[in-house]
Parts: structure tokens; C-alpha cells; sequence
């Protein structure tokens, strides 16, 4: 008798759902290989061959079967959970969720399960990280809004635990990060604009402490210079303002002598804010003043806002964000940062 099996008499009758909780010993009763096997299939070890893999997986989803988090803790010091914190306010037009979908598609395959953690308005960003790390309740952990000098960047560097920022910080060790080149993107939206004619441009920034506002910033103002126009940015208002302020602001300035005929937008929402605000205030947007802005979902283009658009991808970034946690988790320390660049494809 081979070494994966037990004898028959043992197993149970294939396709019929066994009683009480599925464990381990169920599978093995059901398909007749060992339950040492059994943990090495679900675990996906690469030494067993693809169809016993699939084959134990495939019968553990039909009778339910989930790990005991537990005992696994308890037995390798490992949950099989990777954590993704997420402020209410990011599920909305799709940024949770396109990250939710890449980084399932990451995950898909191994031991990993993801769970999603809220952040809430009245709860310091550090909270729910010091939480997970000193409680072991996941392996890794996925946050966003990276800060110029991250206290949970510093935190997590501090206590070696396996993490992954969408955003950069600043801060002298290198650390796993995806991001977007949001410094190219604003110098490459501002000089669009110039070739359009415009003489003005201004940007609606995020936070003035998220390390992606100096980017931006930094590729606006330098792309200006190059072109000779003139440059702002947008006071009393940013990316996290409601829309109608940005509405408001931006139309008291289109009616100044000084205003802005050109924008770039760092979100599909504060571009909706800006054309409908230059549009009130009597401009035609894509002729007598004109809007560059990235967009990352379908959303944006059912409005026809006359807009210029530079993609931002998601779903990808939540594939990276996923690939390399796994990595950082498995030990990797090197060469754990992924820069998505901007696609300009401009329609003459």
C-alpha cells in the first residue's frame, strides 16, 4: 500500500457531505491519501503533483472545509491572513474594490486568505496596524495613503512584520511599496495643457501630508518653468474637500481676470468638481479652458466632461501589492518596490 494512502475501509464515499465540521482526517477518509498529504495539497506544495492539488482542493470547497486558525497559529506561528486596511470612503467609485480584486487574483492559489480591516473616521491610522502586529492576527499588511514620514511605515520597519504601502514614504530605509509616478504624471499633464494653449494651470492636491502632494507638485511646477506658463496651487481646497466646495472654488477663480484656464486632477471626483465648475462659470471645457485628469475607472467617461484622460490602474497595483507582501512574507527583503509609469496617449 502506497505511503499517501489509508486502507479503503477507512474512506468515506466520494460525493456525499460528511456530518459536523470537515477536517483534515474527512478529506483523507474521502479520497484515500494521508492527512499529511492533505495539508501539503491545500498548502499547494509544489513536490505533489498539480492534479492531487487540485483534486484535494477541489473536495475540501465542496464540503467546506476551513483551516483552524488556531491551531495553525499555534503549530507554525503563521494565520494564513493577509490584512487590508480600508477607510469606508476608499470603497467609493471602486478604489477598495478594484485593490480587493487584484490582490484576491495575488492570493489566488496559495494558503492566503484576505481579510479587510476598517479604518473610521475617528480612529488614528496607527491603531488597527498595532493592533494586528501585536496580536499576530494576520501575517501581512496592506494599507494606502502612504504619509511623507509614515508613523505606520516607522512602526512596522521597527517590529520587522511584512507589509506593503500603496504610496511611499520618505523615510531613510528602503521599504515594500507600490505606487504611481505621480511626478511624471502632473509634468506630463501640465505640458499637455500648454500645448493646448493654456496659459494658467492649477491642480486640486491631496493632503499636504501624503508624500504623493510633493510629487505631484514637484511635476507640475517643474513642467511649467520648461513651458513658460504660469502655475497655482489650488488654496482652501483638496482632493479630500466635498465636491461642491471644489465646485465653488473653482468657479469664483475661473471668474477672476487671473484664473486658471487649465487643470490637472489627481481623481475622476475632483475632475468632475473642476469641468462642472468651469463650465458654470461660463468656460467650454476642451476649447476655452481644458482638464487633464487620471482615471481608473468607466465612471469618468459616462459623463463626457471633455477631458483628457491618463489611465490609472488599480486592479493592477492590488496584483502588486499582493505579489510582493507574499514575497516579504516568504522572506524576501530585496527589490520589493513596483513604480506603475503614466500612459500618455493624447488625441489630436
Amino acid at each position: 500500500m502506497s505511503q499517501e494512502e489509508v486502507p479503503p475501509a477507512t474512506r468515506g464515499k466520494r460525493g456525499v457531505k460528511p456530518s459536523g465540521k470537515p477536517t483534515l482526517k474527512t478529506i483523507a477518509q474521502m479520497t484515500g491519501l494521508a492527512v499529511t498529504t492533505i495539508s501539503r495539497a491545500l498548502n499547494n506544495a509544489p513536490e505533489l503533483a498539480q492534479e492531487t492539488r487540485d483534486r484535494v482542493q477541489k473536495i475540501a470547497a465542496e464540503i467546506g472545509y476551513m483551516p483552524d486558525r488556531a491551531a495553525l497559529r499555534l503549530k507554525t506561528g503563521r494565520t494564513n491572513v493577509i490584512s487590508l486596511i480600508l477607510e469606508p470612503d476608499e470603497q467609493i467609485y471602486g478604489f477598495g474594490t478594484s485593490l480587493v480584486t487584484g490582490i484576491t487574483e495575488a492570493l489566488r492559489n496559495t494558503s492566503f486568505h484576505l481579510v479587510i480591516t476598517p479604518l473610521f473616521r475617528n480612529v488614528e491610522p496607527i491603531e488597527p496596524i498595532q493592533h494586528i502586529v501585536r496580536n499576530r492576527v494576520a501575517d501581512g499588511v496592506i494599507f494606502s495613503k502612504a504619509e511623507t514620514f509614515d508613523e505606520r511605515i516607522r512602526f512596522l520597519l521597527d517590529n520587522d512584520f511584512p507589509f506593503v504601502s500603496h504610496g511611499r514614504s520618505r523615510w531613510p530605509e528602503p521599504h515594500p511599496f507600490v505606487d504611481y509616478d505621480n511626478e511624471a504624471y502632473a509634468y506630463g499633464a501640465t505640458l499637455r495643457l500648454a500645448a493646448k494653449g493654456c496659459r494658467r494651470v492649477s491642480i486640486i492636491l491631496p493632503e499636504s501630508a501624503l508624500t504623493y502632494t510633493e510629487h505631484l507638485k514637484a511635476g507640475m511646477e517643474r513642467a511649467a518653468r520648461e513651458a513658460g506658463i504660469a502655475f497655482e496651487f489650488a488654496a482652501d481646497v483638496n482632493l479630500g474637500s466635498p465636491t461642491d466646495a471644489i465646485r465653488n472654488y473653482v468657479i469664483k477663480r475661473a471668474r477672476r481676470p487671473d484664473g486658471p484656464d487649465g487643470y490637472v486632477c489627481a481623481s475622476e471626483i475632483s475632475a468632475l468638481a473642476v469641468t462642472g465648475g468651469l463650465s458654470d462659470a461660463g468656460l467650454v471645457v476642451g476649447k476655452t479652458a481644458h482638464v487633464v485628469t487620471k482615471q481608473s475607472s468607466s465612471m469618468f467617461a459616462q459623463f463626457q466632461p471633455g477631458a483628457e484622460t491618463v489611465p490609472e490602474d488599480f486592479v493592477a497595483a492590488g496584483r502588486n501589492l499582493g505579489s510582493l507582501l507574499l514575497r516579504r512574507i516568504a522572506g524576501e527583503t530585496d527589490d520589493l518596490q513596483f513604480m506603475a509609469q503614466p500612459v500618455f496617449d493624447w488625441q489630436d
